[in-house]
């Protein structure tokens, strides 16, 4: 294939191009010939070769991006491109044929015709009722819930692989634990609530809950014993351990026993449970002890039970002195340090048994948006009540009783398959603790520092530099600051009159927000749209919120009934030579938020297009005063036509390969799980479409399956950084369009946020795009998971030598510093 013919377009991927072998756990054949090495400059056409940057003097293919120097395992002379099996019929039409229905050769695909057609056995009038219920079990979706536990799965792996440093393992396995957290918060109330009634049909059902329960069991036992059995000891090899009370020397324990006294118990309020003193309210995920005594009180009542709260307040690690700890870094746990002392929190009693226990809540915030008068104000008082939401989860100590953990779990109304009894820590989200604790770096990833943006020139005014070419970051492979750097120049410059931009995360003392603070100021006007309702971040959006309105910012809330997830900001600047208005603008696929975007993989877009910049000035009026949106030009926004235009854009596809003409899709997305957008990639590969999906989290489409899935594969990306960006590639005959979205696949994202895409039009950036989010996406043969037909993951066959595109990338924008 010549590379002037394939430039901007996608190859042949290696998952369609060379039979099966990501499933199997082969590796592809080979590297594609179209992995083009892109310039530092984002004009179109490539100029002298930079040798000081060392970008443009790449060789074509993967080795642009580093990506050849561990190809040991892939023979070189390997075929490309071998082609698939074309399909003699498209069983869509076989199906309409069977059901002796017609069906013309361009039928759109419509939401209505997606959602008549679900589920159905494609040859359910010819077979018998047993095959047709075979059949139609081979084509349901898979359970969203099993799916994000499995993501789970795949980034407990990461804390499993030797060869990832040993702080970095302790790192993942917290991620896992905090995911889990996250999960039973806002996915399991639901499923309790079935089983605690019985419920045997229903979207919620109590063998629905089982199940999850089984996989969620599952999961914990293994972080557990990978902790105990892996971590704990690779930790004591290095001199680290965390030192129980039956460890620890005397002096040791006199130094416990004084931090005790002096930080712990004037904390610490044990409450004795009798009618006068009734179980105390215990907050979401809060650690606690619960006490069986013996004796009597100080009234000569015999009351057996008590609570001890632990208030968070506390570090969940200490570190002990030098002098008491030899040469090994020593640590005592919070729970230790209690359980060894709670003796004398009831003088005159004796404990016969304890245990740690920790319980958590249902955490989604319930407001009725249409009965409010202030949206800010009612989150705000909803906050205090998320602490004590419906219990889901109780994870008890290994050790803890039958008769205790029975009393806690009645005391929670929680069934006995939400019980967790751990070998270990409660809580192994704080163990992270110990990865800030211990001073290092022989245990951790070698650190990473972005580069500035390639396409910026450090010292040059960012506005002066977009309203020549449009710029792409790829964060965080390069750096945020040059977004940062656009907004600091906007605030500086008097010739700015007007600020615009959403705000969904941008964490605690955000620079964002104070340089939009400082703009207000300076006399600028000033629009923030600000999502209050991002998940566990509203209380800093209500802060932040309350701080700009102080300043005479106009702040609003974007619109009732729907989250404002899309990332933009626009400036408007009068130009000194021509004395016009002119918009710049950024958009995203990810938050403006500086500590993520060290963590995760976004791409965003610097430009001063002026119909992209017109669209983003339309939303943005749309949002604060909920006029009617105008006809966008190049932007797709959501709820309106997002969903519209991704179902038309895969209706074009399989047409095109009805034809036979080239059909592609490649999707890059976190989570794929709206029904009817997967029924149209269904129906767009099984006219003959190729389909590659890139989904990091929940994929709810089970790919290869006969009949049905055959032209669709899935893989997820699993690496030191979390994958976030969503890119959307199409190809059909001689056109072809790539999009930039804030938004996942998913029917919250499509109908119930605001969310944006926008076309990546021009070749040079197109081309970057594909290569670093697709192309190397799809070769990644290190930290790639494979999702088979049985809705199994199969792990890349390459893990420690093959192809990573993260680490690729890293060489691409490096060195790291």
């Amino acid at each position: 294939m010549n590379m002037s013919q394939t430039r901007g377009r996608l190859p042949e991927s290696p998952v369609h191009g060379v039979t099966t072998g990501s499933c199997t756990g082969r590796a592809p054949a080979s590297m594609p010939q179209t992995f083009t090495p892109i310039p530092a400059s984002a004009s179109a056409a490539p100029a002298e070769p930079e040798h000081e940057q060392g970008l443009r003097t790449m060789p074509a293919g993967p080795a642009s991006l580093g990506m050849a120097r561990e190809t040991a395992p892939i023979p070189v002379s390997a075929p490309l491109n071998v082609p698939m099996m074309p399909l003699a019929k498209s069983l869509s039409t076989a199906l309409l044929e069977l059901q002796g229905q017609a069906m013309p050769a361009s039928a759109p695909v419509s939401a209505a015709g997606l959602a008549a057609a679900a589920y159905t056995g494609l040859y359910a009038t010819a077979e018998s009722g047993e095959v047709q219920q075979q059949q139609q079990q081979q084509q349901q979706f898979l359970d969203r819930d099993h799916c994000i536990l499995a993501f789970n799965e795949r980034v407990l792996d990461w804390a499993v692989r030797e060869d990832v440093p040993l702080l970095e393992r302790l790192r993942y396995l917290c991620i896992v634990s905090s995911n889990l957290d996250e999960w039973f918060e806002v996915r399991c109330a639901p499923h309790v609530t079935a089983a605690k009634a019985g419920d045997a049909k229903g979207l919620y059902t109590l063998q629905s809950f089982r199940s999850l329960m089984d996989k969620a069991h599952e999961l914990v036992l293994r972080q557990y014993t990978l902790y105990n059995q892996s971590l704990i000891p690779a930790f004591a090899g290095q001199g680290i351990r965390v030192v129980s009370h039956g460890e620890r020397s005397s002096a040791q324990r006199k130094w416990v026993r004084e931090y005790f006294l002096r930080e712990v118990q004037p904390l610490l309020m044990p409450v004795g449970l009798d009618p006068s003193h009734p179980f105390p309210q215990v907050a979401n995920k809060a650690l606690n002890f619960i006490v069986r005594l013996k004796g009597v009180d100080a009234f000569g009542r015999a009351n057996e039970v008590a609570i001890v709260k632990v208030p968070r307040a506390l570090p969940r690690l200490v570190r002990l002195p030098e002098k008491i700890a030899g040469k090994q870094r020593l640590f005592v746990s919070i729970s230790s340090i209690v359980r060894a002392h709670l003796v004398e929190l009831f003088p005159g009693r004796e404990v016969a048994e304890f245990a740690q226990f920790r319980v958590t809540r249902h955490s989604d915030l319930a407001v009725d948006e249409d009965d409010v008068s202030d949206l800010r104000m009612a989150l705000r008082q909803g906050l205090h009540h998320r602490h004590y939401g419906q219990a889901v989860r109780l994870e008890v100590s290994f050790a803890c009783s039958p008769m205790l953990s029975d009393l806690l779990l009645g005391q929670f109304g929680l069934p006995t398959e939400a019980l967790f009894r751990v070998k270990g820590p409660v809580n192994l989200v704080r163990q992270s603790q110990l990865v800030d604790l211990v001073d290092d770096p022989a245990l951790l990833f070698p650190p990473w520092r972005p580069a500035w943006p390639r396409q910026l020139q450090p010292g040059r005014s960012v506005m002066a530099q977009i309203r020549k070419r449009d710029v792409l970051i790829h964060q965080p492979f390069e750096s945020f600051d040059g977004v940062l750097e656009l907004l600091r120049e906007a605030v500086n410059d008097p010739e700015v009159l007007a600020i615009k931009q959403t705000i969904y995360r941008t964490g605690s003392d955000s620079e964002i927000m104070q340089l939009l603070a400082e703009a207000v100021r300076r006399g600028k006007e000033v629009l923030a749209v600000l999502e209050l309702k991002a998940r566990f971040d509203e209380e800093a959006n209500i802060n932040s919120a309350e701080k700009l309105e102080a300043l005479g910012a106009q702040v609003v809330y974007g619109v009732l009934g729907l989250k404002t997830h899309a990332k933009m900001l626009l400036i408007t600047r009068r130009e000194k030579r021509s004395g016009q208005l002119k918009r710049y603008g950024h958009l995203s696929t990810g938050n403006y938020n500086v500590r993520t975007a060290r963590l995760y993989t976004d791409i965003s877009q610097l430009t001063c297009d002026a119909q992209i910049t017109a669209d983003m000035d339309a939303v943005f009026s749309h949002l604060s005063s909920h006029n009617r949106l105008p006809k966008l030009h190049q932007l797709v926004i959501a709820p309106f036509q997002l969903h519209d235009r991704m179902l038309a854009l895969i209706n074009q596809v399989g047409e095109a390969a009805q034809r036979g003409e080239e059909a592609r899709i490649v999707l890059k997305m976190n989570a794929l799980t709206d029904e009817l957008l997967m029924q149209a990639l269904v129906r767009a590969g099984q006219q003959g479409a190729r389909i590659d999906l890139i989904v990091r989290s929940a994929c709810m489409l089970p790919p290869q399956r006969k009949g049905w899935t055959d032209n669709i594969r899935v893989r997820s990306i699993i690496g030191r950084f979390l994958e976030h960006s969503r890119v959307f590639y199409f190809a059909w005959g001689k056109q072809q369009e790539l999009l930039l979205s804030s938004a996942d696949w998913m029917n919250r994202n499509m109908m119930r946020r605001v969310e944006l895409a926008w076309p990546v039009r021009d070749p040079v950036l197109r081309q970057q795009v594909i290569d670093e989010c697709l192309v190397a996406g799809l070769y990644d043969n290190r930290d790639a998971w494979t999702l088979e037909a049985n809705g199994a993951y199969q792990r890349a066959p390459y893990p420690t030598t093959g192809l990573g595109a993260q680490r690729a990338l890293m060489e691409r924008y490096g060195p790291q510093v």
